[in-house]
């Protein structure tokens, strides 16, 4: 790196320091756009005129014509659910913001029922020669495969939703599995006594592979383990997830048992609220993911009690800036950014922020 660019590193990360806001906001002031207070821009500006600052690297990237291809791969928006739309919207946001620098961002999509399309677009990726990856690895075996690719070609990946262990990547941003599930656990441990019962849903054709499932549910029983609760856990793999064999699963697993608490561990959990309430059975607590239309229809009716929510919009914000940062203005990213763990209810669903 030659002194100016060093100085230009510099500057923007001290700018940031003194204001006590991220550099992406630094940047959006620099670049007049919108998005930032008046009161926090007022602030920057007078930092900026104090150190004397003058932003040069940009300009030059600019100068130079050069496009910078990032691709995303992230599971297509189903009728099962809607949940990503969100980190869409997020990763949408942050294109918008750096497009004008000479940055695309091209999307690329498969069917988190169907490895098989996560292999052919990954593949598509690959052979695209692109700077960087936003990856939502839902497949273990195959998204190492995936990351061996993008090693060899020298291209930088970022995770988001959820990681692979011990790969090397750029940055994880998103939910500490394990502790979301530990977390509605904790939940449950209020809402059920001791000769209760309760069942673990999960709800996936590829259940085998989806880690991020297994690692809600391992978190979720160790809860009960580490505190010594007695509890009947049984767990019930829904493989086809169309609403009818949910309906079906749901009845059968609930014949002749005493369950008092469902955990679902993805955001499919309108589905078994929709089972509960067409089938009029009452005195369920439920507990499952994510804040998407249908979920929050049911819990403002009472039938989901508790959502967990992680802010998958910022998760694709974050994952776009992430290797923004990285390939343009060389900042190294946090090796994991865990985002916040959020409790909803019909109580406080009006003022959630995702």
């Amino acid at each position: 790196m030659d002194k100016d660019s060093e100085k230009e590193l510099v500057g923007v990360k001290e700018i940031a320091r003194r204001a006590k806001v991220s550099i992406a906001t630094v940047d959006r002031v620099l670049h007049n756009r919108s998005g930032v207070s008046e009161k926090t821009k007022a602030k920057i500006q007078a930092i900026i005129e104090e150190l004397d600052y003058k932003p040069n690297i940009l300009a030059r990237r600019l100068a130079s014509k050069k496009v910078l291809n990032l691709a995303i791969l992230i599971p297509a928006v189903s009728q099962e659910t809607d949940y990503w739309n969100a980190p869409l919207t997020g990763i949408i946001q942050a294109e918008e913001e750096i497009a004008s620098y000479g940055v695309k961002v091209n999307k690329y999509f498969f069917d988190q029922n169907d490895k098989g399309s996560f292999v052919q677009q990954a593949n598509f990726i690959v052979d695209s020669n692109c700077d960087g990856v936003l990856l939502a690895p839902m497949f273990i075996e195959e998204s190492k495969y995936f990351i061996q690719n993008c090693i060899s070609k020298g291209i930088p990946y970022v995770f988001i939703n959820s990681d692979v262990p011990e790969q090397n990547s750029l940055c994880y941003i998103g939910p500490n599995l394990y502790a979301s599930g530990y977390l509605a656990a904790h939940l449950s441990g209020f809402l059920v006594a001791d000769t209760d019962q309760i069942l673990i849903v999960n709800i996936s054709k590829e259940i085998d592979n989806h880690h991020h499932l297994l690692r809600k549910e391992e978190g979720f029983r160790e809860y009960f383990s580490v505190n010594n609760r007695s509890n009947d856990i049984f767990k019930i793999d829904i493989r086809q997830t169309a609403y009818e064999s949910v309906k079906a699963s749901m009845q059968k697993a609930l014949e002749n048992k005493n369950i008092k608490l469902i955990f679902v561990s993805n955001s499919r959990v309108s589905s078994v609220a929709r089972f509960l309430e067409e089938s009029h059975i009452t005195g369920l607590k439920v507990i499952g993911f994510d804040f998407l239309k249908e979920n929050i229809d049911f819990l403002k009716k009472g039938t989901i009690d508790f959502l967990i929510c992680q802010k998958p919009i910022e998760q694709g914000y974050k994952g776009i800036m992430t290797l923004y940062n990285y390939l343009v203005l060389s900042l190294e990213a946090e090796k994991v950014y865990y985002m916040p763990i959020d409790i909803i209810t019909k109580e406080n669903y009006l003022y959630y922020r995702n």
